[in-house]
């Protein structure tokens, strides 16, 4: 039998990067398995691992988050430099 590595929700919290409460949300929806020992809570680093693992960003999947590239000319911001309209 393997001895199991078990974590506090506060290091368990730091290992991940993200604060308790986003930690205890993550349990609470059932994303992340967490044990109550009477009155404390205790995370499986295996567990953390593969938390980690599944939300794994995929290549392609975000550019949803980054706007398109506008075609040549369409930006508004865009000033002809050359334009010398001096009359």
């Amino acid at each position: 039998m393997t001895d199991v590595e078990w974590l506090n929700t506060e290091d368990a919290a730091k290992r991940l990067g993200i604060t308790t409460r986003t930690l205890y949300r993550f349990m609470d929806k059932g994303q992340l398995p967490a044990y109550r020992f009477g009155r404390v809570f205790r995370l499986k680093v295996s567990d953390i691992e593969t938390f980690i693992e599944e939300c794994r960003v995929q290549p392609g999947t975000l550019s949803h988050l980054y706007p398109e590239a506008s075609p040549a000319g369409d930006d508004d911001d865009s000033a002809d430099i050359n334009d010398t309209d001096n009359d």
